[in-house]
């Protein structure tokens, strides 16, 4: 039996991705509109009745800080601290059993689909009328806009078509009614997630249609950068390429995973591409967009991955010189079809290919920030610290890309605003710079 709801005060943790933010700010629009007082990552439990956990399941240590969140907050149960716990996501929906069975303190353990079953099991009411409607908990002039759920793909290490199902895209014209919504409170910049962005439209409307997708969003005014993340190498839509084009406010950039270059371990990963393919695809890339940046991220430690394929993906690295890289070691998840290889590499030798592969890029970094030091660049305002105003170019994505440090002035800087910068110091994955004139 749930216990009696003796306030309506009720604290959100959020964990994983953003496409799972997204998900807790839904979440949280819904509560506040039964009248919830939502308190998103409380430092403190002073006056919270309830708390809901929303988690990440991708790879190991996600799943370890989800289950170290929820055992945290159940002690805070049983301590008396709280009155009810909720559980709901990634983590969830993979092993609702067991955390059924070992979370006693759980009053409710929820997958990834269910909001009108959480609102309800927490004393809420779930609201058809506010679609497209949701709090924002990133800074207010910037926000992630989620056009579709699940993933198609087969790839051999990832557990999200498990988890989250099959693509289904969003309608566009909700879409485009969330857009116009965000811009409407304020939020000046969209960053387009998925699990996967270049599938977009092909289950709703039997093609891909995210170029067309990306010119509505165009048209929306108040809306001065969008960006596109999650884009995948395989069947990408080459139109996609020419409506960044030929958009001002579409940034000059592009967010493709690219995992490995070398063809046997690309071919046991199910990518549906070869090493040539993704060299041809990049040279496309960056001839339709002149100037484009490229961010891309890859995974050391694959089961079977040689010294010689490992030395092959440096090389590629070295030679490729991408403008934003991130890179992870292979988790070996239950479920996935590279689940049935065997796990070679031990820990340290995964860890050690990640710190090599990104020691190639900060050298590479470094190199193209020098090339900034002196120019102009349009700059939007994020935050500010003690000694700077801090902030992005078109080139960065806030949490995963570089940042520029503003130097402290008389002139009139504003978080959310945007302003042209003199960068004057490079580092490795950061500019510094001056508000010009």
């Amino acid at each position: 039996m749930i216990p009696p709801l003796k306030n309506k005060s009720i604290g959100l943790i959020s964990l994983g991705c953003a496409k799972n933010l997204v998900d807790s700010e839904v979440l949280m629009k819904q509560l506040e509109s039964s009248k919830f007082q939502i308190l998103f990552e409380p430092e403190t439990l002073q006056g919270i009745d309830t708390i809901i956990i929303n988690t990440c399941g991708f790879i190991s240590d996600a799943k370890q800080e989800s289950v170290d969140t929820i055992l945290h907050y159940a002690e805070a149960k049983r301590a008396g601290n709280i009155n009810r716990l909720f559980l709901m996501g990634c983590l969830t929906e993979r092993y609702r059993q067991e955390l059924t069975l070992e979370i006693p303190e759980a009053d409710g353990v929820f997958g990834v689909n269910e909001l009108p079953e959480i609102l309800h099991e927490v004393g809420g009411e779930y609201r058809h009328n506010l679609l497209g409607e949701r709090t924002i908990t990133t800074p207010s002039h910037y926000a992630y806009l989620k056009i579709a759920e699940g993933c198609d793909r087969t790839c051999s290490f990832c557990a999200i078509p498990m988890i989250r199902g099959a693509h289904k895209s969003k309608a566009m014209e909700e879409i485009i009614a969330e857009a116009t919504y965000l811009a409407g409170a304020g939020v000046k910049e969209l960053l387009v997630i998925s699990q996967d962005t270049t599938f977009y439209g092909l289950d709703l409307y039997g093609r891909r249609r995210l170029a067309d997708l990306l010119r509505g969003l165009a048209a929306i005014n108040g809306i001065e950068w969008i960006r596109i993340h999650y884009t995948y190498p395989h069947a990408f839509p080459l139109e996609v390429l020419d409506v960044i084009r030929d958009h001002p406010n579409i940034c000059n950039y592009i967010d493709i995973p690219l995992q490995h270059i070398n063809n046997r371990i690309l071919r046991s990963m199910k990518r549906g591409m070869t090493g040539d393919k993704t060299r041809k695809l990049l040279e496309t890339i960056r001839k339709t967009i002149p100037g484009v940046t490229i961010r891309t991220t890859f995974i050391t430690g694959y089961p079977g991955e040689t010294g010689s394929d490992f030395d092959e993906l440096c090389r590629f690295v070295e030679s490729s010189r991408f403008d934003r890289l991130g890179v992870f070691t292979y988790s070996h998840e239950e479920g996935t079809p590279a689940f049935k290889l065997r796990d070679t590499l031990p820990s340290r030798i995964k860890s050690q290919r990640q710190a090599h592969l990104m020691k190639i890029q900060e050298q590479i970094s470094l190199e193209r920030n020098q090339h900034q030091v002196g120019k102009e660049i349009k700059v939007l305002v994020d935050r500010e610290e003690e000694e700077f105003w801090v902030g992005r170019s078109e080139a960065d994505s806030p949490e995963v890309d570089q940042e520029i440090l503003i130097k402290k002035s008389a002139s009139t800087v504003n978080a959310g605003n945007f302003h042209q910068v003199r960068i004057t110091e490079a580092r490795f994955f950061d500019l510094l710079g001056e508000i010009s004139g």
